[in-house]
């Protein structure tokens, strides 16, 4: 998930662990008992009490995944879900206590809202503690609240699409978990025609050591609408487990368009096992621009449903695994209309051993005729340790289509390296200009500021300066 204007995002460089008394802190495990209080504490309606409980129901019936990365070592016995740092939420950064105001400081996020945001929410472990935004936007009716406030104040329109349409707590183990211990969150509407020139962004930090971060994303960009949504994420090294298995659901209207840039750095004690999903109605544009840094381990596959006709959607994105990671993403499409369209552009990098894996769906309905999709994917390996795998499933169910895939896997060059070196650059910077060459694709859908972060992250990894 994306972070901006970031000074120097070594994030090991600051004491910042520990640093907030919670007033509140849910125990250790997972038990209706331990549900039933995150509700009471959050003031809940009775309809969101029942939906966490049969959740949890589910989570304990459905089973582990049987494929991609071990998870056996993560023991939800040991993270605490909920964690309510010592502060109501904040409309004025001046209100924010100090001690989580220096950490978001050092992160960037206030520099960020004054140059080039329309608004801002910051979560810290598992509430939102500050959210601002530009009052000419709330004119038009834009609406860009945490997902607490949103219930209070749209609980019909919460009611009809929190995980009801787009994500279901019966899809995976792990949806049903976060629709049991769900917390924080954004939720954004933008009326019919309204155009959010300039980006929103949520932030999330998950602060404690053996915590999890849970939060819900909800954006609604109704017909002939248009908006670009960055999140962002980071979290300090600890040597416990961590673990982030958020939800992100998306509507996209009747020629609307939205795009979803995130740029994710996890701590390397993270299990980030997060859920996105889009569905994408008639003349409809989904953008997802996405890059996975950081985290143990990652299983991330943005999925998209085209429902209605000439309906489009990109998934560009990159991921970087190092040393002791593995980070298993891809993307999911699902054409259920005719003459939709779809583009996958993906490029991982590994090094010292890391594991990426690229892992993708693409399925043509027999309704689907006259759609197109062509998929890409290119994997760079920066040494004999590290190990690259693509794996689509293509399931086609009409003949009147136009499809292509294409997949690449490679090793860093040493003439390349040579090369470089005999003109006087260093090893590392020979490295992070190939591999900078290589996302290029992707840097160049991000804005300025991102596609420099994404950069900085690059020669960090390439440093072993991260994590």
């Amino acid at each position: 998930m994306s972070k901006t204007y970031v000074e120097d995002i070594d994030f090991s460089r600051y004491d910042m662990k520990n640093e907030v008394r919670a007033s509140y802190q849910a125990a250790r495990g997972l038990t209706p008992e331990i549900v039933e209080a995150i509700s009471k504490q959050k003031k809940e309606p009775q309809w969101m009490l029942d939906f966490r409980l049969k959740s949890l129901a589910l989570y304990h019936e459905l089973p582990m995944p049987a494929w991609g990365p071990d998870l056996s070592e993560l023991d939800m016995d040991e993270i605490v879900t909920y964690l309510s740092p010592d502060t109501g939420r904040n409309h004025s950064w001046d209100e924010v206590p100090q001690d989580i105001k220096d950490t978001f400081e050092k992160l960037g996020i206030p520099k960020a809202e004054r140059e080039a945001l329309a608004g801002v929410g910051a979560q810290y472990d598992s509430e939102v503690v500050y959210h601002s935004m530009k009052e000419e936007l709330a004119k038009e009716g834009v609406i860009f609240e945490d997902m607490e406030t949103a219930l209070r104040e749209y609980e019909d329109i919460i009611k009809k699409h929190f995980m009801t349409k787009c994500v279901l707590p019966s899809d995976h183990k792990f949806v049903a978990l976060h629709g049991a211990v769900w917390s924080g969150g954004s939720f954004v509407y933008v009326p019919p025609g309204v155009h959010v020139e300039v980006p929103l962004q949520a932030y999330f930090r998950m602060n404690a050591p053996g915590s999890g971060q849970f939060e819900h994303t909800l954006i609604i960009v109704d017909q002939g609408a248009s908006l670009h949504f960055i999140e962002g994420c980071s979290a300090p090294q600890y040597s416990v487990n961590n673990l982030h298995a958020g939800c992100v659901e998306l509507f996209v209207r009747e020629g609307a368009r939205l795009r979803y840039s995130t740029i994710e750095n996890w701590s390397k004690n993270t299990y980030n096992l997060n859920t996105k999903r889009v569905i994408v109605e008639k003349d409809g544009i989904m953008e997802w621009i996405s890059g996975s840094f950081g985290s143990r381990v990652t299983m991330l596959y943005p999925s998209t449903v085209l429902q209605g006709e000439r309906a489009k959607v990109d998934h560009i994105q990159v991921t970087f695994a190092g040393r002791g990671q593995y980070l298993d993403t891809g993307s999911k499409i699902i054409h259920q209309a005719p003459y939709t369209t779809s583009r996958v552009v993906s490029k991982s990098i590994s090094k010292n051993g890391g594991i990426a894996f690229y892992r993708g769906l693409l399925k043509v309905e027999p309704e689907a005729y006259g759609c197109k999709s062509n998929v890409e994917c290119e994997s760079l390996m920066l040494d004999n340790l590290s190990r690259a795998d693509t794996l689509p499933t293509i399931i086609l169910k009409n003949d009147d289509i136009d499809i292509g895939h294409e997949a690449k896997i490679g090793r860093i060059s040493d003439e390349q390296i040579y090369y470089l070196m005999s003109r006087g650059i260093g090893e590392i910077e020979a490295k992070a200009m190939i591999v900078r060459g290589f996302v290029e694709p992707i840097a160049n859908e991000l804005p300025l500021e991102y596609a420099v972060e994404m950069n900085r992250l690059i020669q960090l990894e390439l440093e072993g300066a991260i994590g």
